[in-house]
Formats: C-alpha cells, structure tokens, sequence
C-alpha cells in the first residue's frame, strides 16, 4: 500500500470514528464544517479550471445541505426550523447557480452564510 493510501485510510477510519463517537449537536458542527470545506474546494477548482474537482465539491456541498435540511425537525423547530429550510433552499438553488455559472464569487456569498449559522450553532454550546 502507497504511503497516500495509508494516509487516506487513517483519516477515513479515524473520521468515522469522530462521528460515531460525537453528540449530536457536534455532528452538526461538523457537517457544517464541511461544507465550509467543500465551498473552498470548489472555489480553488473554479480559479484553476478544474472542471471536475469542482464537480465533486458542488456535489458535496449540496448532499451535505440536504443533508442539513432533512434534519430539521419541522414540528419541534416551528418558525426556526421553517427559516433553517428556507436558508438551506437558498444556498442549494444559489450553489446550482455557482456550478453553472463558474461563478466564485457566489462561493463566497454561500461561505459568508455557512460561517454565520455555524458561528450561531457554535454559540449554543453543548
């Protein structure tokens, strides 16, 4: 085994592990986590033509934000749950636009949203 497939074993093992072990309100802590990730993959891939990096990270992107959105609970979240929905629409419908257009600068539009329900997921606490 190559020396990157080491490496790349041992970070998926030891990233289940992180999420076998976390609580819930960590899982999404992580989930957005990633998809800050995702976004700044997807903007480097936009600046350097990579056509199908930029692919995944999309695609990524948005399997984590439905992931978000089917999370919600509607009927215990009332009005915050339905705004969370209606956020998370936004920034699918918005990342389509982003994919299609080439478009950075709407990359940074999706991060700056991410970052700011992260920073209030953050503020919560455990």
């Amino acid at each position: 085994m190559s020396y990157a497939a080491a490496v790349r074993q041992y970070q998926h093992a030891s990233a289940i592990g992180s999420v076998e072990e976390a609580s819930p309100h960590k899982l999404i802590e992580m989930l957005y986590a990633g998809v800050l990730e995702r976004l700044a993959i997807a903007r480097g891939a936009m600046e350097r033509g990579q056509t199908e990096a930029k692919l995944r990270a999309v695609a990524s992107a948005l399997e984590i934000v439905e992931h978000l959105r089917l999370s919600l609970d509607m009927a215990a979240g009332g009005e915050i749950a339905r705004n969370l929905e209606s956020l998370y629409d936004y920034i699918g419908r918005r990342l389509l636009e982003a994919n299609v257009n080439n478009d950075p600068a709407v990359i940074d539009e999706i991060a700056v949203l991410t970052r700011q329900l992260k920073a209030g997921w953050d503020a919560i606490g455990h």
